[in-house]
Protein backbone atom coordinates (compact mmCIF):
# COMPACT_ATOMS: atom_id res chain seq x y z
CA UNK A 1 0.00 0.00 0.00
CA UNK A 2 1.13 4.03 -0.77
CA UNK A 3 2.35 5.54 2.21
CA UNK A 4 -0.02 8.30 1.68
CA UNK A 5 -3.10 5.60 1.89
CA UNK A 6 -1.12 4.20 5.31
CA UNK A 7 -0.93 7.81 6.53
CA UNK A 8 -4.51 8.35 6.00
CA UNK A 9 -5.78 5.41 7.83
CA UNK A 10 -3.74 6.55 10.78
CA UNK A 11 -5.12 10.02 10.65
CA UNK A 12 -8.62 9.10 10.30
CA UNK A 13 -7.53 6.07 12.97
CA UNK A 14 -6.45 8.83 15.33
CA UNK A 15 -9.43 11.14 14.83
CA UNK A 16 -11.51 8.28 15.35
CA UNK A 17 -10.00 7.68 19.03
CA UNK A 18 -9.70 11.22 19.91
CA UNK A 19 -13.49 11.72 19.32
CA UNK A 20 -14.13 9.09 21.59
CA UNK A 21 -11.97 9.73 23.88
CA UNK A 22 -13.83 13.12 24.82
CA UNK A 23 -17.34 11.03 25.30
CA UNK A 24 -15.13 8.31 27.31
CA UNK A 25 -13.88 11.12 29.36
CA UNK A 26 -16.86 12.90 29.73
CA UNK A 27 -18.87 9.88 30.82
CA UNK A 28 -16.19 8.79 33.12
CA UNK A 29 -16.65 12.67 34.96
CA UNK A 30 -20.70 11.98 34.85
CA UNK A 31 -20.16 8.76 37.04
CA UNK A 32 -17.66 10.10 39.14
CA UNK A 33 -19.50 13.70 39.95
CA UNK A 34 -22.49 10.94 40.55
CA UNK A 35 -20.64 9.09 42.87
CA UNK A 36 -19.50 12.36 44.67
CA UNK A 37 -23.03 13.00 45.23
CA UNK A 38 -22.43 16.02 42.75
CA UNK A 39 -20.07 17.90 45.19
CA UNK A 40 -17.68 19.01 41.82
CA UNK A 41 -14.66 18.33 44.19
CA UNK A 42 -11.35 16.03 44.66
CA UNK A 43 -9.97 13.87 42.21
CA UNK A 44 -12.72 11.00 42.34
CA UNK A 45 -12.77 10.69 38.58
CA UNK A 46 -9.33 8.98 39.05
CA UNK A 47 -10.88 5.69 40.74
CA UNK A 48 -13.33 5.66 37.37
CA UNK A 49 -12.06 3.08 34.92
CA UNK A 50 -14.31 5.12 31.94
CA UNK A 51 -12.28 7.99 32.37
CA UNK A 52 -9.07 5.74 32.46
CA UNK A 53 -10.45 4.55 29.26
CA UNK A 54 -10.43 8.02 27.51
CA UNK A 55 -6.88 8.69 28.59
CA UNK A 56 -6.22 5.31 26.74
CA UNK A 57 -7.97 6.00 23.68
CA UNK A 58 -6.31 9.81 23.83
CA UNK A 59 -2.88 8.49 24.04
CA UNK A 60 -4.06 5.83 21.24
CA UNK A 61 -4.99 8.77 18.99
CA UNK A 62 -1.91 10.86 19.50
CA UNK A 63 0.14 7.93 18.55
CA UNK A 64 -1.90 7.29 15.45
CA UNK A 65 -1.67 11.03 14.70
CA UNK A 66 2.42 10.71 15.44
CA UNK A 67 2.40 8.21 12.84
CA UNK A 68 0.07 9.55 10.54
CA UNK A 69 2.78 12.63 9.74
CA UNK A 70 5.32 10.08 9.08
CA UNK A 71 3.98 8.51 6.35
CA UNK A 72 1.25 11.30 4.64
CA UNK A 73 1.58 14.81 4.05
CA UNK A 74 0.83 17.26 6.53
CA UNK A 75 -1.14 19.08 3.72
CA UNK A 76 -3.41 15.92 4.02
CA UNK A 77 -3.09 15.03 7.72
CA UNK A 78 -3.18 18.33 9.59
CA UNK A 79 -7.07 19.28 8.13
CA UNK A 80 -8.52 16.10 8.82
CA UNK A 81 -8.17 16.45 12.41
CA UNK A 82 -11.67 18.01 12.14
CA UNK A 83 -13.08 14.41 12.14
CA UNK A 84 -12.54 14.38 15.35
CA UNK A 85 -15.13 17.38 15.80
CA UNK A 86 -17.98 15.02 13.95
CA UNK A 87 -17.20 11.68 15.60
CA UNK A 88 -17.13 13.93 19.01
CA UNK A 89 -20.19 15.81 18.45
CA UNK A 90 -22.23 12.45 16.98
CA UNK A 91 -21.43 10.31 20.03
CA UNK A 92 -22.11 12.97 21.99
CA UNK A 93 -25.44 12.76 21.14
CA UNK A 94 -26.23 9.46 21.15
CA UNK A 95 -24.37 8.35 24.63
CA UNK A 96 -24.69 11.88 26.28
CA UNK A 97 -27.67 12.95 25.08
CA UNK A 98 -26.38 16.49 23.81
CA UNK A 99 -28.24 18.01 21.41
CA UNK A 100 -26.59 18.40 17.58
CA UNK A 101 -29.21 20.11 15.74
CA UNK A 102 -29.75 20.74 12.25
CA UNK A 103 -26.80 24.11 12.40
CA UNK A 104 -24.60 20.85 13.95
CA UNK A 105 -25.55 18.31 11.39
CA UNK A 106 -24.81 20.57 8.38
CA UNK A 107 -20.94 20.96 9.84
CA UNK A 108 -20.41 17.64 10.19
CA UNK A 109 -21.52 17.33 6.47
CA UNK A 110 -19.69 20.07 5.25
CA UNK A 111 -16.28 18.90 7.67
CA UNK A 112 -16.77 15.60 5.60
CA UNK A 113 -17.25 17.09 2.56
CA UNK A 114 -13.82 19.29 2.75
CA UNK A 115 -12.08 15.92 3.76
CA UNK A 116 -13.22 14.05 1.18
CA UNK A 117 -11.45 16.69 -1.37
CA UNK A 118 -8.68 16.83 0.23
CA UNK A 119 -8.42 13.17 0.20
CA UNK A 120 -8.62 13.11 -3.46
CA UNK A 121 -6.34 15.75 -4.40
CA UNK A 122 -3.68 15.74 -1.44
CA UNK A 123 -0.14 15.25 -3.22
CA UNK A 124 1.96 12.02 -2.43
CA UNK A 125 4.72 12.74 0.35
CA UNK A 126 8.47 13.48 -0.27
CA UNK A 127 10.92 10.77 -0.65
CA UNK A 128 13.06 10.54 1.98
CA UNK A 129 16.21 8.30 2.41
CA UNK A 130 18.12 10.48 5.82
CA UNK A 131 16.60 12.51 7.88
CA UNK A 132 19.60 14.12 7.04
CA UNK A 133 17.56 15.34 3.57
CA UNK A 134 15.05 16.96 5.84
CA UNK A 135 17.77 19.27 7.51
CA UNK A 136 18.56 19.89 3.95
CA UNK A 137 15.03 20.66 2.98
CA UNK A 138 15.04 22.93 6.56
CA UNK A 139 18.02 24.70 5.51
CA UNK A 140 16.72 26.28 2.45
CA UNK A 141 16.66 30.12 2.79
CA UNK A 142 12.94 29.88 2.41
CA UNK A 143 12.53 27.86 5.09
CA UNK A 144 14.80 29.56 7.04
CA UNK A 145 12.93 33.06 6.65
CA UNK A 146 9.76 31.79 7.53
CA UNK A 147 11.30 30.28 11.02
CA UNK A 148 13.05 33.60 11.79
CA UNK A 149 10.05 35.23 11.41
CA UNK A 150 8.24 32.91 13.83
CA UNK A 151 11.09 33.30 16.11
CA UNK A 152 11.12 36.64 15.68
CA UNK A 153 7.07 37.15 15.68
CA UNK A 154 6.70 34.90 19.03
CA UNK A 155 9.53 36.74 20.57
CA UNK A 156 7.50 39.65 20.21
CA UNK A 157 4.30 38.77 21.44
CA UNK A 158 5.06 36.95 24.32
CA UNK A 159 7.30 40.29 25.64
CA UNK A 160 5.17 43.50 24.06
CA UNK A 161 1.78 42.00 23.65
CA UNK A 162 1.22 39.24 26.00
CA UNK A 163 1.42 41.88 28.71
CA UNK A 164 -1.08 43.92 27.68
CA UNK A 165 -3.69 42.70 25.67
CA UNK A 166 -3.25 39.37 26.15
CA UNK A 167 -6.42 38.63 28.15
CA UNK A 168 -8.51 41.20 25.95
CA UNK A 169 -8.01 39.12 22.40
CA UNK A 170 -7.68 35.48 21.88
CA UNK A 171 -5.74 35.87 19.16
CA UNK A 172 -2.72 36.88 20.79
CA UNK A 173 -1.90 33.66 22.91
CA UNK A 174 -3.23 31.50 19.62
CA UNK A 175 -1.19 33.20 17.07
CA UNK A 176 1.53 32.12 19.32
CA UNK A 177 1.22 28.60 19.80
CA UNK A 178 -0.25 28.46 16.12
CA UNK A 179 2.47 29.69 14.62
CA UNK A 180 5.12 27.58 16.94
CA UNK A 181 2.74 24.61 16.50
CA UNK A 182 3.58 24.55 12.18
CA UNK A 183 7.40 24.21 13.57
CA UNK A 184 6.70 21.37 15.98
CA UNK A 185 4.54 19.47 12.80
CA UNK A 186 7.74 20.09 10.83
CA UNK A 187 9.95 18.45 13.32
CA UNK A 188 7.62 15.66 14.42
CA UNK A 189 7.57 14.62 10.81
CA UNK A 190 11.12 14.77 10.55
CA UNK A 191 11.79 12.86 13.67
CA UNK A 192 8.84 10.29 12.72
CA UNK A 193 10.35 10.06 9.67
CA UNK A 194 13.88 9.18 11.35
CA UNK A 195 12.13 6.31 13.71
CA UNK A 196 10.49 4.55 10.53
CA UNK A 197 13.97 4.62 8.47
CA UNK A 198 15.20 3.26 11.83
CA UNK A 199 13.17 0.45 12.16
CA UNK A 200 13.64 -0.48 8.30
CA UNK A 201 16.96 -1.01 9.59
CA UNK A 202 18.76 2.44 8.23
CA UNK A 203 19.83 3.82 11.88
CA UNK A 204 19.13 7.54 12.01
CA UNK A 205 20.04 7.56 15.36
CA UNK A 206 23.75 8.02 14.43
CA UNK A 207 22.81 11.47 12.67
CA UNK A 208 22.84 14.40 14.58
CA UNK A 209 20.06 16.07 12.62
CA UNK A 210 17.76 13.62 14.70
CA UNK A 211 18.24 15.23 18.08
CA UNK A 212 18.38 18.87 16.62
CA UNK A 213 14.61 17.36 15.74
CA UNK A 214 14.10 16.23 19.22
CA UNK A 215 15.16 19.18 21.24
CA UNK A 216 13.09 21.38 18.72
CA UNK A 217 9.63 19.50 18.68
CA UNK A 218 10.10 19.83 22.85
CA UNK A 219 10.62 23.24 23.18
CA UNK A 220 7.89 23.80 20.49
CA UNK A 221 5.07 21.60 22.06
CA UNK A 222 6.08 23.12 25.85
CA UNK A 223 5.45 26.95 23.97
CA UNK A 224 2.76 25.68 22.24
CA UNK A 225 0.79 23.86 25.11
CA UNK A 226 1.37 26.64 27.58
CA UNK A 227 -0.12 29.36 25.29
CA UNK A 228 -3.04 27.36 24.04
CA UNK A 229 -3.96 26.46 27.63
CA UNK A 230 -3.91 30.55 28.35
CA UNK A 231 -6.30 31.02 25.78
CA UNK A 232 -8.65 28.46 27.17
CA UNK A 233 -8.55 29.67 31.02
CA UNK A 234 -8.85 33.26 29.26
CA UNK A 235 -11.61 32.60 26.64
CA UNK A 236 -14.69 30.48 25.94
CA UNK A 237 -14.02 27.54 23.94
CA UNK A 238 -16.22 28.30 21.14
CA UNK A 239 -14.24 30.96 20.20
CA UNK A 240 -10.93 29.26 20.93
CA UNK A 241 -11.52 26.12 18.92
CA UNK A 242 -12.51 27.47 15.09
CA UNK A 243 -9.77 30.20 15.74
CA UNK A 244 -7.28 28.05 16.71
CA UNK A 245 -8.27 24.99 13.78
CA UNK A 246 -7.98 27.75 11.10
CA UNK A 247 -4.87 29.40 12.33
CA UNK A 248 -2.97 26.14 13.35
CA UNK A 249 -3.91 24.84 10.24
CA UNK A 250 -3.06 27.81 8.19
CA UNK A 251 0.13 27.90 9.45
CA UNK A 252 1.17 24.52 9.50
CA UNK A 253 0.18 24.22 5.46
CA UNK A 254 2.60 27.35 4.51
CA UNK A 255 5.27 25.75 6.38
CA UNK A 256 4.76 22.46 4.55
CA UNK A 257 4.16 24.43 1.69
CA UNK A 258 7.64 26.22 1.81
CA UNK A 259 9.41 23.20 3.84
CA UNK A 260 8.24 20.30 1.05
CA UNK A 261 6.92 22.37 -1.74
CA UNK A 262 4.02 20.57 -1.90
CA UNK A 263 2.31 22.29 -4.90
CA UNK A 264 5.45 21.57 -6.99
CA UNK A 265 4.03 17.93 -7.18
CA UNK A 266 0.07 18.73 -7.78
CA UNK A 267 -1.05 20.04 -11.26
CA UNK A 268 -3.55 23.23 -11.24
CA UNK A 269 -6.93 21.39 -10.49
CA UNK A 270 -5.67 19.40 -7.40
CA UNK A 271 -4.02 22.69 -6.17
CA UNK A 272 -7.45 24.50 -6.64
CA UNK A 273 -9.50 21.80 -5.30
CA UNK A 274 -7.46 21.46 -1.91
CA UNK A 275 -7.77 25.28 -1.34
CA UNK A 276 -11.45 24.51 -1.76
CA UNK A 277 -11.21 21.71 0.49
CA UNK A 278 -9.36 23.66 3.41
CA UNK A 279 -11.88 26.64 3.35
CA UNK A 280 -14.76 24.01 3.36
CA UNK A 281 -13.28 22.07 6.32
CA UNK A 282 -13.17 25.65 8.17
CA UNK A 283 -16.71 26.39 7.06
CA UNK A 284 -17.80 23.17 8.96
CA UNK A 285 -15.29 23.56 12.06
CA UNK A 286 -16.93 27.28 12.59
CA UNK A 287 -20.90 25.85 11.88
CA UNK A 288 -20.22 23.25 14.55
CA UNK A 289 -18.73 25.86 17.15
CA UNK A 290 -21.59 28.16 16.42
CA UNK A 291 -24.42 25.26 17.01
CA UNK A 292 -22.44 24.35 20.30
CA UNK A 293 -22.76 27.92 21.07
CA UNK A 294 -26.19 28.28 20.46
CA UNK A 295 -27.21 25.45 22.58
CA UNK A 296 -25.07 27.06 25.42
CA UNK A 297 -26.44 30.27 24.95
CA UNK A 298 -29.65 28.63 25.44
CA UNK A 299 -28.55 27.38 28.66
CA UNK A 300 -27.00 29.97 29.66
CA UNK A 301 -30.45 32.18 29.26
CA UNK A 302 -32.11 29.82 31.89
CA UNK A 303 -29.13 30.49 34.51
CA UNK A 304 -31.13 33.30 36.79
CA UNK A 305 -34.33 31.06 36.88
CA UNK A 306 -32.34 28.55 38.35
CA UNK A 307 -30.60 28.39 41.85
CA UNK A 308 -27.26 26.53 42.67
CA UNK A 309 -27.07 25.16 39.47
CA UNK A 310 -23.61 26.00 38.28
CA UNK A 311 -23.24 26.70 34.35
CA UNK A 312 -19.58 26.67 32.39
CA UNK A 313 -18.94 27.35 29.22
CA UNK A 314 -17.90 23.85 28.29
CA UNK A 315 -21.29 22.50 28.69
CA UNK A 316 -21.33 20.02 25.49
CA UNK A 317 -18.15 21.14 24.05
CA UNK A 318 -15.18 19.67 22.14
CA UNK A 319 -11.98 20.54 21.45
CA UNK A 320 -10.73 20.18 17.85
CA UNK A 321 -7.62 17.77 17.46
CA UNK A 322 -4.49 18.82 16.13
CA UNK A 323 -2.18 17.92 16.31
CA UNK A 324 -0.79 18.53 19.74
CA UNK A 325 -3.58 20.95 20.98
CA UNK A 326 -3.79 20.54 24.52
CA UNK A 327 -6.30 17.88 24.66
CA UNK A 328 -6.52 17.29 27.96
CA UNK A 329 -6.73 20.88 29.57
CA UNK A 330 -9.64 21.54 31.87
CA UNK A 331 -10.04 17.41 32.57
CA UNK A 332 -9.05 17.87 36.10
CA UNK A 333 -9.68 21.57 37.26
CA UNK A 334 -13.30 22.15 35.61
CA UNK A 335 -15.25 20.38 34.26
CA UNK A 336 -17.13 18.82 37.02
CA UNK A 337 -19.12 21.98 36.56
CA UNK A 338 -20.23 21.10 33.30
CA UNK A 339 -21.01 17.39 34.50
CA UNK A 340 -22.92 18.74 37.10
CA UNK A 341 -24.87 20.47 34.60
CA UNK A 342 -25.77 17.45 32.54
CA UNK A 343 -26.78 15.17 35.02
CA UNK A 344 -29.03 17.65 36.97
CA UNK A 345 -31.13 19.18 33.74
CA UNK A 346 -31.01 15.06 32.33
CA UNK A 347 -31.85 13.36 35.84
CA UNK A 348 -34.34 15.82 37.63
CA UNK A 349 -37.78 15.76 36.32
CA UNK A 350 -38.63 19.19 37.97
CA UNK A 351 -36.04 20.84 35.99
CA UNK A 352 -37.23 19.36 32.14
CA UNK A 353 -38.62 22.41 31.80
CA UNK A 354 -35.38 23.65 31.36
CA UNK A 355 -33.85 21.35 28.91
CA UNK A 356 -32.34 22.19 25.48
Amino acid sequence: MEDKYIGLVLAITSSLAIGSSFILTKMGLNAASEQNNFEGAGYEYLKNPIWWGGMATMAIGEVANFAAYTFAPAIMVTPLGALSVIIGAILAAVFLKEELGTLGKLGCTVCLLGSVIIILHAPSDTDIQTVDEILGYAMQPAFLCYILSVAVFTAFMITKVVPTHGTKNPMVYISICSTVGSISVMSIKAFGIALKLTLSGNNQFTHFSTYIFIVVVAVCIMTQMNYFNKALDQFDTSIVNPLYYVTFTTATLVASFILFRNFDQSDQKDSVSLVCGFIIIFTGVYLLNLARKKNHDKLFSHQSDVENIPLDNNVGGFTVRKSFQGTHHRVASQSYQSEEMVHLTRDDPDLDRFKV
